[in-house]
């Protein structure tokens, strides 16, 4: 199975394998229109797309900018496939890191008759030569290997432009990602969400929501995930509320503060409750990255006044001055593990790793030790 991934949800980054999920998983649920209720085409808005039972189709278009809704399509995917085949590979490259071999090579099928899922992501800066290598395969798809394409919609070029319409020609199956602007279209979200845990949500409850949690639709989902478990499926504006003061208590930069100063015992209880409470995976990567970065471009420069620091780095000057303090426990060895660490994280909890909680405790505990490492 191939994807072809737009936008930047997962980055670019060199080619890498994905395995089975974690036994007992379950599969994406076929969803229903989140206007109105009504089953629907599958969809990246419903976050899912339906297994057949059989292979699913060779080729599919992921299409749009909705982060989220992009990563549940391209996981929903891989379900379908790991249905026909519990064996099947993914592998994602960015088709700017590719040269038309290497795709040539990506889309061949297997030796060993496995099924295969090949992410190709950002598929609207393809270049002329990559973006007709992809046309030309879309005429004939291999045996084996499903091509699903995510776009942004848009192109740097012409033949990059065009790549969406030839897929749709060719029979892909579609799935729209648009980013959702409306508010009404982001409380429809919401209520799907309550609905999809098993809950249900009133107004007054989707209006406390909407406003303490904001617009981004990850830490929506996962709030409305958290309050159907934390109430038994009845979310009311108390709950909303009482969620709300507790998740403000523990955030992602709370824990990313824990394991760059070495504290393994307590950054590693921050982490268990900020999941408890639903923060999202991404968030807690990106908080600890921007940790140990912040230390890495401070240390470089060495001691100096913080205001001096703050107009060379672009930094605030108090956030200067907590990493200065920060990086004197810090050797040059340990901030190139610590990079490394999360590096690899970005790319695990965008659908690298069979278990995104796993991926990140161990990567708190080992920048943790890492700071520890002299």
């Amino acid at each position: 199975m191939v994807v072809l991934c737009g936008g930047a949800p997962f980055g670019g980054r060199p080619v890498v394998t994905l395995r089975q999920r974690p036994t007992g998983e379950p599969p994406l649920p076929m969803m229903r229109d989140v206007r109105g209720g009504r089953a629907v085409r599958p969809s990246c808005e419903d976050g899912a797309v339906s297994a057949p039972a059989a292979a699913p189709a060779p080729l599919h278009l992921v299409i749009g900018e909705e982060e989220l809704l992009v990563e549940r399509s391209v996981r929903a995917t891989l379900d379908a496939a790991r249905q026909a085949d519990p064996e099947a590979e993914l592998r994602r490259v960015r088709v700017t890191d590719l040269t038309p071999p290497e795709l040539v090579e990506l889309l061949s099928p297997s030796l060993f008759a496995e099924g295969r899922v090949i992410v190709l992501e950002a598929a609207q800066d393809a270049g002329k030569e990559i973006a007709e290598a992809v046309l030309s395969y879309i005429r004939d798809p291999a045996e084996g290997v499903t091509l699903v394409l995510t776009h942004t919609g848009g192109g740097r070029g012409k033949l990059a432009k065009e790549l969406p319409a030839a897929l749709r020609k060719a029979g892909a199956a579609v799935a729209e990602c648009a980013k959702l602007t409306k508010a009404s279209d982001r409380e429809s979200f919401v209520r799907n969400e309550v609905r999809r845990a098993g809950g249900k949500i009133d107004g007054p409850a989707l209006a406390a929501l909407m406003e303490t949690v904001g617009n981004d639709l990850r830490e929506l989902a996962a709030a409305a995930s958290q309050l159907v478990a934390d109430t038994g499926g009845k979310v009311d504006e108390q709950a909303v509320r009482r969620y709300h003061r507790g998740r403000a208590e523990m955030t992602g930069f709370a824990v990313a503060e824990k394991a760059v100063t070495g504290d393994r015992t307590a950054a590693l209880e921050s982490l268990r409750w900020a999941l408890q409470l639903g923060v999202p995976h991404v968030l807690l990567a990106d908080a600890l990255a921007d940790a140990v970065r912040t230390i890495a471009r401070v240390a470089g420069v060495g001691r100096a006044d913080p205001f001096q620091l703050a107009g060379q780095l672009g930094m605030p000057p108090w956030k200067v001055k907590k990493a200065l303090g920060q990086a004197q426990g810090w050797s040059p060895e340990g901030l190139v593990e610590a990079m490394g660490l999360v590096a690899t994280l970005n790319a695990e909890v965008k659908g690298m790793a069979a278990s995104a909680d796993y991926a990140v405790e161990r990567a708190v505990l080992k920048v943790a030790a890492a700071r520890n490492r002299r």
